[in-house]
C-alpha cells in the first residue's frame, strides 16, 4: 500500500449529521508521518466527534477517511490496526494490575500481543517498575501513559489523544509531552491532539488546525499561524480565529 505523499491520515468532506444537526461539517485535512498536530476548538465544535469518526466508532454521513492508506469505511480491519486511541479517559479494570490490563487488552485484540510486547510499552511510558500495582493505586497522570501504552501495543502508525493532559500535574504533564516527542521523532508515530490547553499544543505541536461549528476555519504550521494573525502565543490565535469565524 503506497501512502500519499508520505500522508498517515487523509480526511476528505468528512461530515456528520444528527438529525437536523450538524456535527462535521466538510471536513478535509491531512497528516504526514511523524508528525504532532493539534487539533483545536471551543467545545461542541466537533472535535471528540471527528476523533470517534477516524477511530472507526462513529461512522460519517458522508466524506472520506484513510488510515495509512486504508479506508475506514471500506477497509476498516487494516485501517484500525494502524491506530491507537486514547479517547476521553482511559478506562481500566482498576482491581486489576497495569500488566493484567495489558495483557487482557491484548488478548481482545486482532493481533497477537506477546509478554515482550507488553514489557517493552511499558518500558517506553516508565511503568515497568509499576506494572504488578493495582492501577486504582496510580495517579492520574500515570493513568494517562497507561492509555498511551494500551495505544502503542499494536504498534500504530496513527494514535489520536482527545484531551491527554487534562487534570494531569505538572510533573505528569512533562513526562506526557517527552513522551509523545520522543515516539514521534523516534518511532514516526502520527499524533493527532485534541487539546484545551492550548500553550501545551503550541509547545508540542508542528501544525495545528482550528475548527469552529464542525467547520475548519484555520490550519497550518503553528510558526506561520503566530505569524499571520501577529500573535505571541497560540492561544492568542486561536481566539482570533474563532472571533473572525463568528462575524
Amino acid at each position: 500500500m503506497v501512502v500519499k505523499e508520505n500522508h498517515i491520515l487523509e480526511l476528505s468532506n468528512l461530515t456528520k449529521k444528527l438529525g437536523d444537526q450538524i456535527l462535521v461539517d466538510d471536513l478535509s485535512f491531512s497528516l504526514r508521518k511523524g508528525e504532532i498536530y493539534g487539533f483545536l476548538g471551543p467545545n461542541g465544535s466537533g472535535k471528540t466527534t471527528t476523533l470517534r469518526m477516524i477511530s472507526g466508532l462513529v461512522f460519517p454521513t458522508s466524506g472520506e477517511i484513510k488510515v495509512h492508506g486504508y479506508s475506514v469505511a471500506k477497509e476498516q480491519q487494516q485501517a484500525i490496526s494502524y491506530t491507537g486511541s486514547i479517547i476521553e479517559n482511559p478506562t481500566f479494570y482498576l482491581n486489576l494490575t497495569a500488566e493484567q490490563n495489558l495483557k487482557l487488552s491484548g488478548a481482545l485484540s486482532d493481533s497477537k500481543i506477546c509478554s515482550e510486547r507488553i514489557n517493552e510499552v511499558l518500558d517506553i511510558v516508565k511503568l515497568n517498575e509499576v506494572k504488578k500495582k493495582k492501577v486504582k493505586s496510580f495517579s492520574l497522570g500515570m493513568k494517562q501513559r497507561l492509555g498511551l501504552a494500551n495505544a502503542l501495543l499494536c504498534q500504530p502508525a496513527l494514535i489520536l489523544l482527545d484531551e491527554p493532559t487534562n487534570g494531569v500535574d505538572p510533573v505528569g504533564l512533562r513526562e506526557m509531552k517527552r513522551l509523545i516527542k520522543h515516539l514521534a521523532k523516534e518511532e514516526q508515530i502520527t499524533f493527532l491532539i485534541s487539546s484545551h490547553m492550548l500553550r501545551e499544543i503550541e509547545d508540542l505541536c508542528d501544525r495545528a488546525a482550528i475548527i469552529q461549528n464542525g467547520q475548519l476555519i484555520e490550519n497550518g504550521k503553528v510558526s506561520a499561524l503566530l505569524k499571520k494573525y501577529k500573535a505571541d502565543n497560540l492561544e492568542d490565535v486561536f481566539f482570533c480565529a474563532v472571533e473572525e469565524a463568528e462575524k
